[in-house]
């Protein structure tokens, strides 16, 4: 299996913009595995939502509430996953955790997940 490492995350007024990376680490072999990865945001009290899905072929997927303010981006070079998120809005505030997706199903959640890195958005 593969390791991710969400950092990012902190306090911002809304409005405000904050990128968010998810570092892979793992053997060449697992790391070869994955097909496609994915942010995820959980708010307090609320179920965990797919947040964003970018696959190995460069495929995007958005949640409606994102869509147009967040822009997800691999760099495969340096093995990490980017949420460029823009236009931050208090509704956005949530833990977010990335995903490792082995499946080629966008909607499979069964691979790695990080820690999950706080975006708190407020004044």
């Amino acid at each position: 299996q593969v390791q991710l490492v969400e950092s990012g995350g902190g306090l911002v007024q809304p409005g405000g913009s904050l990128r968010l990376s998810c570092a892979v680490s793992g053997s060449a072999f697992v790391i070869e595995r994955i097909y496609a990865m994915g942010w995820y945001r959980q708010a307090p009290g609320k179920q965990r939502e797919l947040v964003a899905t970018i696959t190995r072929g460069g495929s995007t997927n958005y949640a409606d509430s994102v869509r147009g303010r967040f822009t997800i981006s691999r760099d495969n070079a340096k093995n990490t996953v980017n949420l460029q998120m823009n236009s931050l809005k208090p509704e956005d505030t949530a833990v977010y955790y990335c995903n490792a997706k082995y499946s080629s199903s966008i909607v499979d959640t069964s691979g790695p997940w990080g820690q999950g890195t706080q975006v708190t958005v407020s004044s």
